[in-house]
């Protein structure tokens, strides 16, 4: 039995633009901003040759048969193997499912790299990462979060594509900021990608709020724009806006996950458990979670093959 592990961090959007016009898959994706957090989605994947392949994938330790960008990464891949195999795949996901941080994208480039090494497939990092974003894009659930996992960090995306062909800049200070969040739940991103109006809402400022921070980086202009951002694309729901002005009457200013019913900010580390302290303390119900930023990106963990038995 041959086994291996990879990581993907989980990724948090605050503004972005859709660029998903070219026929090519790996031309498509997004220019935005955002930021890598450490908590992520670790994928393993156990395989044994057999006479007919076969698969079975876990979230979380249940199995599921709704994993369609997962099964799309597979689809892709395993004509590649040189024999058939029994496979087993198990993404443990440490972010909300379905809310913006990046855990579909997470979970194709994790699977993508230990089914690289897994079945010995000979695939490049490049390789096997770009197919876990035509995976992505096939299926709607995201644009530009394989290429930003892969980078790892926070920055701007200012240039669309697949990793080797998208290009991002990376605030220097990654390592000095922390990620307060607070979840409250899922929005669908596919439905979100697929409304005519709302992408229509996105690409009015997204583009330019890239380029602003392509010139000028910094958390608080990356905090002002994704909130405008926010703002304008008018998806805060009742429970987002009580934690907004609740903050901003703190002097504290937070935004919304692209896509989810998410809170976030960005700040420095040592005021970030104070920020998640006064969180608590005003908004009733509230559950901040504090998280540092991810400056690896995704990679393959380990390796370990074991003698058939």
């Amino acid at each position: 039995m041959r086994k291996a592990w990879a990581y993907a961090p989980g990724h948090l959007t605050g503004l972005f633009q859709i660029c998903d016009q070219s026929e090519d898959p790996l031309l498509r994706g997004s220019r935005g901003s955002g930021l890598s957090i450490t908590q992520g989605v670790h994928t393993r994947v156990a395989t044994e040759p057999a006479d007919e392949t076969s698969y079975t994938i876990y979230f979380n330790d249940e199995p599921t048969d709704g994993a369609f960008v997962s099964e799309n990464v597979l689809g892709k891949m395993l004509p590649r193997a040189d024999q058939s195999y029994i496979l087993e795949v198990r993404h443990t996901i440490e972010t909300p499912l379905g809310a913006g941080f990046g855990s579909s994208g997470g979970g194709a480039i994790s699977l993508a790299l230990a089914l690289n090494e897994a079945l010995d497939l000979g695939l490049t990092y490049t390789e096997a990462v770009r197919v876990a974003h035509v995976a992505e894009i096939e299926c709607k659930t995201g644009l530009g979060t394989v290429f930003a996992a892969t980078v790892g960090g926070f920055g701007v995306l200012y240039r669309p594509g697949a990793p080797g062909i998208g290009a991002a800049l990376r605030y220097e200070g990654s390592r000095n900021v922390r990620v307060v969040y607070v979840f409250f739940g899922p929005i669908s991103t596919r439905e979100a990608l697929s409304n005519p109006e709302l992408r229509a809402r996105i690409n009015e400022l997204g583009g330019v709020y890239v380029d602003e921070l392509h010139r000028e980086f910094t958390p608080e202009r990356f905090m002002r724009f994704s909130r405008q951002f926010t703002e304008h694309v008018g998806l805060v729901t009742p429970r987002l806006r009580r934690l907004f002005d609740a903050m901003d009457a703190e002097g504290v200013t937070f935004t919304m996950a692209m896509f989810g019913e998410v809170a976030f900010t960005v700040q420095p580390k040592d005021e970030a458990q104070l920020v998640a302290k006064l969180v608590r303390e005003k908004v009733k119900g509230a559950r901040p979670v504090v998280c540092d930023v991810d400056t690896r990106g995704a990679a393959l963990l380990r390796l370990k093959t074991h003698p058939s038995r």
